[in-house]
Parts: structure tokens; sequence; C-alpha cells
């Protein structure tokens, strides 16, 4: 049976258990190494990715979820938890680490401040209408490796775009929050991905 994680140090942790809880899934908080040992499939929150980085750290968790990730298991990220997923931040503090496991270039508050926070309506590919997308301090994925397909993107004021929704193999990863919306389709899209990865293994 699938067992879905949140990793629970700081964050919008309750949140994505309730989208999940409306899923069906068994959901289980993931503060330590042993917790991590229980579940098959993980979400990292939304949250400030310095914190999120430090207290993994802190609990013994860092090298665990970066294993978690090489294994294979199916996780998923929103705004911090892209950053976390990320091999490599812009604009991140000189100490701060992250699991990696997603081959793109993140930039930290690329839409800027908490002031600037904004929705907007994302054309997600196979999705068969739009999601309205909520972005707080979010991070954009500067650079996708070859083996990131992106899945959702926006265009700045200036005519660039952004990706904003990347999944890599077992590994998704948004930079806006799904968690805050009443739409599960990002986390139905999740927990499917993780029954085919769990199913494949």
């Amino acid at each position: 049976m699938l067992r879905v994680g949140v990793l629970a140090v700081q964050g919008d942790v309750r949140e994505h258990i309730n989208s999940l809880t409306s899923l069906n899934v068994a959901v289980q908080k993931v503060r330590n190494p042993e917790e991590l040992k229980t579940i098959n499939a993980l979400v990292i929150p939304g949250g400030e990715s310095t914190t999120i980085s430090m207290l993994t750290k802190r609990v013994g968790l860092m090298d665990p979820l970066r294993k978690f990730v090489k294994d294979g298991f199916a996780v998923y990220g929103s705004c911090a938890g892209m950053i976390m997923l990320a091999d490599e931040i812009l604009d991140g503090r000189n100490d701060q680490e992250t699991i990696g496991g997603l081959e793109i270039t993140v930039r930290r508050n690329a839409f800027g401040r908490q002031v600037d926070s904004f929705e907007t309506d994302l054309a997600v590919k196979d999705f068969d209408k739009s999601f309205r997308a909520i972005f707080i301090r979010a991070p954009w994925v500067e650079r996708v490796g070859e083996s990131v397909e992106v899945l959702a993107a926006v265009t700045t004021e200036n005519g660039s775009q952004h990706p904003v929704m990347v999944r890599q193999g077992s590994v998704l990863a948004t930079a806006f929050h799904p968690e805050l919306t009443n739409d599960n389709r990002v986390h139905e899209y999740f927990v499917q991905m993780a029954k085919s990865v769990s199913a494949a293994n």
C-alpha cells in the first residue's frame, strides 16, 4: 500500500497532509530518519528553504533523504521543496545545502518578495483545464537538464518564459503552492506517479 510521507520540519505540512488525506492516501509525518523508513513516497512542503535545509541537517535527515531520492522513490516538492530538490540554487546562502535529484537550476524569490505574491491560471501538461496557481515568494527554474520534462511555465512581463512545474523520472516539483487551493490535481498527479514508481520497484 502506498504510504506518503510529508517532511515535517517546517512549512505547509498540515496543508499537504489535508490534500493527500482527501485523496484517501495513507500519510505519515517525517521528522527523523526512522520515520523516513516507514514510507515509499515523500512530499517536501513550501516554507523557508534555508530553514528547511538547516533543520533537515540538524535532525540527521539530509543524507537519508538524498539516498531516498537516489534509490528512486517518488518525491514531490512545492516552492521551497522545489529549491530543496534542485541540484543548483542561484542567490542561496553560502551554507545552504539541497537534497538534489532534479537536474535544474532555481532562482530563489525569483518573482519578488511576499508583497509580490500572485495567482495565475497555468496551462499544465495533461490537465484538461488550467490550474489556478498561487505563487508566494516563489522560485522559478533558470535551467533544465536534458532529462527534465517541463509541465508548466509562466511568461514574465519582459516576455521570457520560466518553468514552474517540472518532472525528472520519479521527482516532481512546482514553484507554486497547490496545497493552498481546493484543486487537488497536482497531488493526484503525484499520487498516481508514486503508485507507478512503487509498482515498478
